[in-house]
């Protein structure tokens, strides 16, 4: 049985089906510098625009959804959901938050961790990658596999766990394999990926389906293959990412044939010029988007050439 904590109860029957909690429980008071981050938390607490809003709003009428916590091996706290809540309530400057706390063994917390997250608008595509992935194994591990079931007509058929995960989250099951590969990507090239959602000018973008062919080539490999993009300012196409894949698979991937393979034209490109970032920077904000910033010197242009 959880030990009683000191705190006061606060009455949230209204949010317990939110938080998949029985009615009996509620949430109390707890001291913020006794609650730790959850290991290995795949979800990225931004200080942007949308954290300053939450902060704002802490301040005006502070935490009002309690996060969910669980007691750990040394008496104190990991957060399992509101890790975005608790950085808020830090920045405003407060000294407890409410919370429920619930007994949960490594692998539950891991799956509430995961559901309570997965769900929301504008995950990037690593936070998806490593909360599938995580999830993913917690399931095999509490036994969820069904290796054989009996389909129509008794004919055996096949149901793997991340089938059964397809069936709880936004994304198919073929749709979760391509995330799980991405943690296979040495952090500079899943960075980009990560850009293709997030669009910050000046920075590379890649796709997820050349960045999964990636996710294949070793280390030393990819990172070969970023020093060639960094030099190009470019990322591979799709086309091109499968032909390093099959280099890599026959152990003739080296640097010169990614520069080569970059090097090729891809269909449909149009010949692009490049203006070194620091030289620009000054005349624009920090944070400004790259479409604005093409459309701002186009304007510019024309109006030199008047």
């Amino acid at each position: 049985m959880m030990k009683n904590r000191p705190g006061e109860k606060i009455k949230l029957a209204s949010l317990d089906e939110l938080l998949g909690v029985v009615n009996e429980e509620s949430a109390m008071e707890i001291e913020i510098n006794k609650i730790h981050a959850f290991k290995n938390h795949p979800f990225k607490v931004l200080d942007d625009e949308k954290m300053q809003d939450l902060i704002e709003s802490v301040k005006l009428s502070g935490v009002l959804t309690p996060v969910l916590l669980r007691v750990d091996s040394n008496d104190e706290y990991e957060m399992i959901s509101g890790h975005r809540r608790l950085h808020a309530a830090k920045m405003a400057g407060l000294t407890t938050i409410p919370a429920i706390v619930r007994e949960l063994s490594d692998d539950d917390a891991v799956i509430a961790m995961v559901d309570a997250n997965i769900q929301r608008e504008e995950l990037l595509p690593s936070e998806k990658a490593f909360a599938y992935k995580m999830k993913l194994e917690a399931m095999k591990r509490q036994g969820m596999r069904t290796d054989l079931t009996f389909g129509p007509l008794g004919q055996k058929s096949a149901i793997n766990t991340r089938d059964i995960l397809a069936t709880e989250v936004p994304d198919s099951s073929r749709q979760i394999q391509r995330y799980i590969r991405l943690t296979n990507l040495i952090p500079e090239l899943l960075d980009m990926v990560d850009n293709s959602v997030l669009k910050e000018a000046g920075k590379l973008q890649m796709a997820l389906r050349p960045a999964v062919e990636l996710s294949y080539l070793p280390e030393a490999e990819q990172t070969a293959l970023l020093e060639v993009m960094e030099g190009e300012i470019r990322t591979p196409s799709h086309a091109q990412a499968i032909k390093m894949r099959s280099f890599s698979e026959h152990g003739k991937l080296n640097p010169d044939v990614i520069l080569s393979i970059m090097q090729e034209e891809k269909p449909n490109q149009v010949e692009q010029f490049k203006i070194p970032r620091e030289r620009i920077d000054k005349f624009f904000k920090p944070g400004t988007p790259a479409q604005k910033i093409e459309d701002t010197i186009v304007k510019a242009l024309e109006l030199y050439r008047k």
